[in-house]
């Protein structure tokens, strides 16, 4: 175990859901020490500083990236300020641990890129499924061979919400926002670059964007997918719902995962050993992601594990192609504004429920 010495001095740039969330991890770990907290919100700082008292908050980012004792930043603000915020990271050589997107448009994710490439800092970014248990377990299973050869990968997550305009507006639609999770772990248990893909979207509540798509066609290895992605799932039924599952096929056998965003449940179906594995779904996996990227500045070399900002731009580049596909279809609206209207009225007051937004108390 690492000793309190080697603590790594950070900084945590929007301390919103997201930021909330790091500083917890961060906490909660004995490699990190949380040196700033900056935000524009004196709510957000109040928190903040309520939650880690010894810590100083801030409004200016300035000064994190002029002080030279800190090591690394998590970037948790909006996607139009990381594109800025990586440049002065690179510029000051501070280690990133970035949201994603990387930035608030494509050809911006693709210059960030080239930013950090060959730039002497760690980055990278939270496409947490990577460093799910769930997954790790079923890919080792499938590289042990145990269904054959990998033939088909099958990904859906439809929850009731966001609704359309909450918080979207740099990070695109749903199947951008979202979904570009499920494009990234796809390729990831392809080993290989997307080659064809046909979309289905549609505009439910007749909003502007898909808020439903679903995408399929082949890697350039053969292999062949289909990706379902929505926040269309019962927002007004009276007890909300999903379905979220993976289910991956191959020439022998299978592997498949369904959770409840509490508790995750893995089926191994292989050639020699079947098991079934029921563990804590673990949520974003915060504490892996900064737990790679802890030993990766303290032993100077990159873990491999980390995903790199080239993967996000990989991952978004294609969702964005995604949803392009499915617009240059036939793209049904069906439904009203007036039953969004009530959808997002009723998040308004919700306490409990999928993908709540943090209230502003000012």
């Amino acid at each position: 175990m690492l000793k309190d010495t080697t603590k790594i001095k950070a900084a945590l740039i929007g301390f919103g859901r997201m930021g909330k969330m790091y500083g917890e991890a961060m906490a909660q770990s004995n490699r990190w020490e949380i040196a700033y907290v900056c935000d524009p919100s004196p709510s957000s700082r109040a928190e903040a500083q309520k939650m880690f008292p010894n810590t100083r908050t801030i409004t200016d980012e300035n000064i994190i990236f002029n002080d030279d004792s800190i090591r690394a930043v998590a970037l948790c603000a909006l996607a139009d300020s990381r594109k800025e915020q990586i440049e002065k990271a690179v510029r000051t050589h501070k280690h990133i641990i970035a949201e994603k997107p990387v930035a608030d448009t494509i050809e911006h994710e693709w210059e960030v890129v080239d930013l950090v490439k060959d730039s002497g800092v760690f980055a990278t970014v939270n496409l947490y499924l990577r460093n799910s248990w769930y997954h790790q377990t079923m890919k080792q299973f499938i590289e042990e061979g145990e269904i054959g050869e990998l033939a088909i990968i099958r990904i859906c997550h439809m929850t009731p919400g966001l609704a359309p305009g909450e918080g979207h507006e740099y990070e695109g639609p749903a199947f951008h926002d979202c979904g570009m999770h499920y494009v990234d772990i796809a390729r990831w248990y392809a080993g290989s670059e997307y080659k064809t893909w046909h979309a289905q979207g549609l505009r439910m509540w007749s909003y502007k964007d898909p808020w439903w798509l679903q995408c399929h066609g082949t890697f350039e290895n053969g292999i062949v997918y289909d990706i379902t992605q929505g926040f269309v799932y019962g927002q007004l039924s009276q007890q909300q719902t999903h379905n979220s599952y993976t289910d991956i096929i191959g020439t022998k056998g299978i592997v498949r995962m369904t959770h409840d965003f509490k508790t995750a449940v893995v089926d191994l179906h292989g050639v020699n050993r079947t098991l079934r594995i029921e563990k804590p779904f673990g949520g974003k996996n915060l504490d892996k992601l900064c737990a790679l990227m802890a030993e990766s500045i303290l032993s100077g070399q990159r873990d491999p594990r980390m995903p790199r900002m080239r993967d996000s731009a990989i991952a978004s580049q294609h969702a964005w192609d995604f949803l392009d596909d499915a617009r240059a279809h036939d793209l049904p609206a069906i439904g009203n504004l007036e039953t969004l209207e009530e959808i997002r009225e009723r998040r308004r007051h919700m306490t409990n429920g999928y993908g709540l937004l943090r209230h502003n108390k000012e």
